[in-house]
């Protein structure tokens, strides 16, 4: 009888496979697509894509790192809270009849410090790599996950450096090698080219017109095979189901993609903090903010960095009473996050702290501003604090 481990039980240097591999169809696309609200044209529109790409249909970037991450989830059943990725690069990008297998290795355990009235827990760092049939990397990255003890008197003596996992991104353009992006941009990016392209410049920031709603919270984790329970079982959350962190960093892009319509593909991650609880019903609003611009022929590698807000459902953010009206506070509480019902109070909540770089396309015979950076890819200067994560 298969149980996922409690963070007693691990121990640097395991490795875990287990999963069962997921060939990317188009249904899976499709379910997919639905609750995440994808929007990246060349895994929407499959002509565009063999112009640009010349292959098949690609799967969308979003679908490949949320079917890692679930197919990594045989070492975080019990998880409490997933703290932050660091250094997703995709290795390459695949394709619909694709298969992803995924194995995950500990690198990294710390023994949390007690605290009064709380179960004891500890960090684990896990690096993620993922494969396709015939063993060519696709994903490699590292997973922080926040695990409770078995035996819950137990020291464990695991007190390892968290800020020294990770290593930084290398030549993320070598993914779109090959790429027509000048292809995409003359069909899929629209009139305001010219000015969205004067407007990428670092330092340069704006709030994403609109929010979503985040639906189908358990369908997503179930549909790439995340067996984390806090996902499906309230009880095992503490009281509230916690929506997966990869739903709200797949409706993170949607906004991306919506507010630039060049946006091509993501090629990786510097990282990805949770900043606290997401739930289903929540309406999340992105602020996006350019780090830095590298040119690319046609194009650019865009550091983009997306802060994400929830609101809770009812109007000013209060909980629906049984009357349909939302009132501040009402049905406030003892919830799953830290012992806070998140309808209490009216205030939006910092959920997501998301820098990843985008490869954005421009028309041919373009050249990149003079005050884009060429500098290359380094490792952002931050480290994470330890609170309640979705």
């Amino acid at each position: 009888m298969q149980e996922g481990p409690y963070f007693d039980e691990l121990a640097v240097g395991q490795e875990f496979g287990g999963a069962p591999g997921i060939t990317l169809t188009s249904g899976l696309a499709a379910a997919h697509q639905a609750i995440t609200g994808d929007r990246l044209a060349l895994a929407t529109d499959h002509d565009l894509c063999r112009r640009v790409t010349g292959g098949g249909p690609l799967a969308s970037p979003s679908l490949v790192w949320d079917v890692a991450i679930g197919q990594s989830t045989v070492v975080t059943q019990h998880v409490k809270a997933n703290l932050f990725y660091r250094g997703l690069a995709f290795r390459r990008a695949p394709r619909l009849g694709d298969t992803l297998r995924t194995s995950t290795q500990v690198v990294a355990l710390k023994q949390n410090q007690p605290r009064e009235g709380r179960a004891p827990t500890g960090l684990a760092v896990l690096r993620i790599t993922t494969v396709d049939q015939q063993r060519r990397p696709v994903l490699d990255f590292w997973r922080c996950a926040m695990l409770p003890l078995r035996d819950e008197d137990r020291q464990t003596g695991h007190a390892d450096d968290l800020a020294s996992v990770g290593q930084p991104i290398d030549d993320p353009a070598a993914l779109v090698s090959g790429w027509r992006l000048a292809e995409f941009a003359g069909q899929a990016a629209g009139p305001r080219l010219a000015e969205l392209r004067a407007e990428l410049r670092a330092g340069r920031r704006w709030a994403v017109p609109g929010g979503d709603v985040v639906s189908s919270a358990p369908e997503l984790a179930r549909l790439t095979l995340n067996i984390a329970m806090a996902h499906h079982d309230a009880q095992a959350a503490g009281g509230q189901r916690l929506v997966y962190g990869g739903h709200t960093v797949g409706l993170a892009l949607a906004q991306a993609a919506r507010s630039l319509p060049s946006l091509v593909t993501v090629a990786a991650w510097h990282g990805c903090d949770h900043l606290g609880p997401v739930y289903e019903g929540d309406t999340l609003r992105s602020t996006i903010l350019v780090e830095q611009v590298d040119p690319l022929p046609a194009g650019a590698l865009v550091h983009l960095r997306s802060r994400v807000r929830a609101e809770a459902p009812g109007r000013d953010g209060g909980a629906l009473s049984p009357s349909g009206l939302g009132w501040p506070g009402e049905g406030a509480g003892t919830g799953a996050a830290g012992g806070r019902d998140r309808h209490e109070g009216s205030a939006p909540r910092d959920v997501l702290d998301w820098r990843y770089i985008a490869v954005v396309a421009l028309r041919e015979g373009q050249s990149p501003p003079r005050t884009w950076s060429s500098r290359r890819t380094r490792w952002p200067d931050w480290t994470p604090s330890v609170g309640n994560r979705s």
